[in-house]
């Protein structure tokens, strides 16, 4: 038994090192191909957590072994911000005040299209000149804050 949980643990601790060097944006909003990968690795993750065992007890150990582990992640992060910042990210600016920051959305695999996309779903906005600022959220979602706010609030 004690073999189940040291697999769940490391299995656990490697998908979340590999999906948190993905990337937010990846974890964001899944393709088919995403989905595709997805599907391969939960199979592989699978076989890799329960070995031989296929008793129901080894499947309900793993189980709670890795809402443990998540548990305990949430309690840490919740209690000290540091470790927020290194499990969860911070939100990163990607345009501010009309500056595209290139650099930034290279890094986080962002492109401008994903920009005006959010752009055009929360705001209607069809064009870059009517965004104020763009944020890649911890959740890897991009939030938008149009221009006309400044002037609808008299800015």
């Amino acid at each position: 038994m004690e073999s189940v949980i040291i697999r769940s643990a490391i299995v656990y601790m490697f998908l979340f090192v590999v999906l948190r060097m993905a990337g937010k944006r990846t974890l964001s909003e899944m393709t088919t191909f995403d989905l595709i990968l997805v599907l391969i690795i939960s199979e592989a993750t699978q076989q890799a957590l329960i070995d031989d065992d296929h008793s129901i007890m080894g499947g309900m150990l793993v189980i709670l072994t890795l809402v443990f582990i998540d548990f305990i992640l949430a309690m840490f992060s919740s209690k000290f911000r540091i470790f927020d910042k290194i499990i969860n990210g911070v939100p990163m600016f990607l345009l501010e005040n009309g500056t595209l920051h290139l650099d930034r959305m290279k890094k986080a695999r962002v492109q401008l299209e994903d920009i005006l996309e959010a752009a055009r779903k929360t705001h209607g906005l069809e064009s870059i000149d009517e965004i104020k600022s763009a944020v890649l959220e911890k959740d890897g979602s991009i939030s938008v804050v149009p221009k006309y706010k400044d002037k609808l609030l008299g800015v």
